[in-house]
Parts: C-alpha cells; structure tokens; sequence
C-alpha cells in the first residue's frame, strides 16, 4: 500500500514542536473527561485472569460494532490516550472494551509470569470473549505502544484464523523492532522516562517475589544489575515468559517481521520525531510491500503524544484519526 506521507497532523503551537514535550505533556496533563467503565473479569486458560473494562456507546439502541483497545507499557485502562480513545468511541456509537494486561489492573495475577510485548495469547483470549458475544457485528482493534506491538503481532500470527468480525485495527506508536527500540529509551536523552518504567516494574517484581519466593528473586536488584529495561528484560521478563535472553525475547517478538501477513486493513501511525523509536521502527519496506498494511509518519506528535487545540468533545487528533480510518471505505481516510 501508498505510504500516507502527507499526514495531517499539525502540533497545536511552535513551542510544542518537540518530541518530548508532545509526549510528556498529554501524559502528564491531559484531563479526560470521566467515563464509566463497567468491569468484567474473565479466566485465561493457564488459571490466571484478566480484569476488562468496558464503556458502551451513547446511543439509543444497542451498538453493533466494538472497538477493544490494548495500552502500552506499565499503563492501563485508566491512562488519558486509552480514555480518550474509548471516549470517543463510544462517542461516535461504538462499545469500547479497554482492557488490563496481568498484572496493570490494580491487583497482581495469579501467577509468576504477567505480560510481555508478544503476550497475544492474552489479546486472542479476549477477542474470543468479544466475538461470542451475539450482539457484535465489526470488531476494531486499537493499539497503543507495546499493546499496538501487541495488536500487529497477533494479526500477523491469526491472518486467515483471526475471527471474520475483526474488520482493520489502528496502532500508534509502535515500537516494532524491540531490541532498536530497547536502544532507543536507554539513551541519556531518555533516560527520565526509562527510570520512571524501572521504578514501577520493580516495584511489581517486589511485590511478585514475595508471592512467588521460590519462582523470582530479588538478586540481580540486591547486585545492582538492573540498570535499563534490556537488563529488566534479561533478568525478568525472558525467563518468566519462557525466553532465554532478552535478545531472544525482542527477536521472536518484535512486530515488524509479522507486518507482510497482516490480512485486515491496518493503520500504523508513528511519528518521525516519537523519543522511544528507532529508525528501524518505520516500516517502509513491508508497509509498501502490502497490500493492506498503511504507514502514515506525521513529522510530530511525540510518542502517543499528537496533542492538538480544543476539539468538538475534546477529541485528539489521533483519536479523530483512529475513527476516520475505521470508518472510511477506501481505508486511506486523511481528512
């Protein structure tokens, strides 16, 4: 497919030009409106369980289309750009089904292991609930960060297996070479945002050890090994999920590779000046190559930054975006 290089995206002001204000501020400051999630909790297949949050359309009647959207990194239901987006949503008459990966929902699973950027045996679990259910016609998948890692992984992994409901998916900032990626955050220039994601996923490694004392310890925190996520990633996340190192962990993971055998119409949108994305996380090549996979680079926008000016319903752009695309019939929707 045309690569869309003529993004519409403009930052609201010249002092927002940056990456990392555009990524910093809407995380930080942005106020979404409250929304009322109704919480469903569901069993997984190993014994574990996921807590899903859900926001159904305002409208009269029934909606007949669902969008499920899957958030980034140590994030959740409740984070602004996943509020936002099932905000708008349900705005436009849709149900929005937000849900926690292990782990993100405010208490901790079951079990040793938690989630990963390749975990979809979770994101399938939770199709599968949504697809059961009669009253859903069009299912829409929306990713943001390691969740659209996530969502590319997976259909690239279903292609002709995924559930005929599913019609495109939408992903944003997409980190889909993870070991580049990996590189990428752990750059003094990023290094707040690094140790802000260490700081939360000790804190849950502590918390998981004191479940699990004979499965996680504790050493390599006590040695002070872990310095950055790949250390995390080595000493954590590969060996609880069944991975030798980290390295083998971003190399089976990684969402690029699965890109050329994407069967739905999908979105990706990553910025060209996004702080956590290495040059390799645009996929050019395998974006051209295919004949359903749609690359759009707006030169701003931050990592799921894309702030804009005050929009009817205090809508962002990439939520104006996300909908514009599901909603077109040509699927190049860049209005």
């Amino acid at each position: 497919m045309p690569i869309l290089e003529h993004s519409t995206y403009q930052p609201p002001s010249w002092w927002l030009s940056g990456g990392h204000l555009q990524t910093i501020i809407p995380a930080l400051f942005r106020k979404v409106m409250s929304v009322a999630y109704q919480r469903e909790r569901i069993a997984t297949p190993d014994g574990d369980f996921l807590d899903l949050d859900w926001l159904y359309a305002t409208t009269n009647t029934p909606s007949r289309k669902l969008a499920i959207i899957s958030h980034g990194l140590e994030s959740n239901s409740h984070r602004p750009n996943v509020v936002g987006m099932a905000r708008a949503f349900s705005l436009c008459g849709y149900d929005a089904l937000a849900w926690n990966f292990r782990g993100c929902s405010g208490e901790p699973n079951r079990l040793p292991r938690a989630y990963h950027s390749g975990a979809t045996e979770d994101l399938h679990t939770v199709l599968e609930h949504a697809a059961t259910n009669e009253r859903y016609d069009e299912i829409y998948l929306i990713g943001f960060s390691l969740g659209a890692n996530l969502t590319l992984k997976y259909l690239g992994e279903q292609a002709q297996a995924i559930s005929p409901k599913v019609k495109k998916a939408v992903v944003l900032s997409v980190p889909c070479d993870l070991d580049a990626s990996s590189r990428q955050i752990s750059r003094f220039s990023n290094r707040l945002y690094e140790q802000r994601f260490l700081k939360s996923l000790r804190e849950k490694i502590e918390q998981k050890a004191k479940l699990f004392p004979n499965e996680i310890s504790l050493e390599p925190y006590l040695k002070k090994q872990i310095k950055t996520l790949r250390d995390f990633d080595n000493c954590y996340t590969a060996p609880l999920h069944g991975f030798e190192s980290a390295e083998e962990y971003y190399a089976k993971c990684s969402s690029k590779q699965f890109i050329p055998l994407i069967t739905i119409p999908t979105l990706i949108l990553n910025a060209k000046n996004d702080v956590f994305l290495a040059p390799s996380c645009y996929p050019f090549d395998e974006a051209k190559a295919s004949d359903t996979v749609f690359l759009e680079t707006p030169e701003s926008g931050g990592h799921l930054g894309f702030i804009t000016e005050a929009q009817a319903h205090g809508f962002y752009w990439s939520e104006m975006r996300a909908l514009g695309f599901v909603e077109s019939r040509n699927n190049i929707f860049n209005e």
